[in-house]
Formats: structure tokens, sequence, C-alpha cells
């Protein structure tokens, strides 16, 4: 498949994702061991002091670096787990996350993650850094 039909793919199976049709998360690029997830900044996903809810930067890490270990080892994955240092709040109009893959192994994938967010037309302010292990099941019997 090429990255158009990759990324068209790729943005169904978020699609088919409650939580993230919820936060209204987007897929803007899948493919060559990266991707890329944004969603707009509203309210509802502020905390107290009016920044970004850590759990949303979470998220974000999360579904990111799942599908750019998806770009290389297939659909069947699921988080093994992940560290996040938030450098600092988030604030903006826009969330973004770019995952990248570091190693890709047959049964577990390394990718590393940059969230920022964007202010209108202005410069992405990084706001966290994370890298995550994504475990490649065993198939089951009968797939």
């Amino acid at each position: 498949m090429d990255d158009i039909a990759d990324l068209a793919v790729a943005q169904q199976v978020l699609a088919a994702q409650p939580f993230s049709r919820l936060l209204g998360a987007r897929l803007t690029a899948f493919g060559k061991g990266e991707a890329t997830l944004e969603l707009d900044i509203r309210d509802d996903l502020r905390q107290q002091n009016g920044f970004v809810h850590g759990g949303v930067l979470a998220y974000a890490v999360d579904n990111t670096l799942t599908f750019a270990a998806g770009t290389v080892a297939g659909a069947r994955l699921l988080t093994a787990g992940f560290s996040l240092d938030y450098l600092r709040p988030a604030d903006g109009t826009l969330l973004r996350a770019h995952a990248r893959v570091v190693r890709a192994g047959r049964s577990r994938v390394v990718c590393r993650c940059d969230v920022s967010s964007v202010n209108g037309d202005g410069p992405e302010t990084l706001c966290a850094v994370a890298q995550g292990t994504i475990a490649v099941p065993e198939p089951r019997q009968g797939d």
C-alpha cells in the first residue's frame, strides 16, 4: 500500500476508537516508522489552572506511539508501557504528538514521542517527551 492508503486505513482505525472520537483526535501522518496525531485544544480538556490536562497529553502519547509502531509491525499491537516527562504546560489552540520508531523487534517496538502545543500560526512549543514500548502479541490460534 502507498502512504496515502496507509493513512486512510489508520484514520479509520482511529475513528473506530470511541475515546478518540470523544477527544476529536485526528491522525495527520502515518508511514515509514512515524505517526502524527492532533487534537484541537478545547476548554473541556483543560485542568483547573487553564492548561491542557496531563491525561490528554498521556492519551496523545499512548496512541501516537502505537500508531508509529503500527507502520512497521502491523495492526495487532498493545502498549506495553511508556515514560512521559512533562516539560511545560500545554496551552494554545492545537496539541500535536509526533512519534517515531527507534527500534523494531519481533515482539517489541520501541518508539519516542514529542508533544507540542501550537497557538494559531505561531511556532510549536515542546510540552512533553516520551519513550514507549509497544508489544506485538503472538498470533492467536486461527489467525
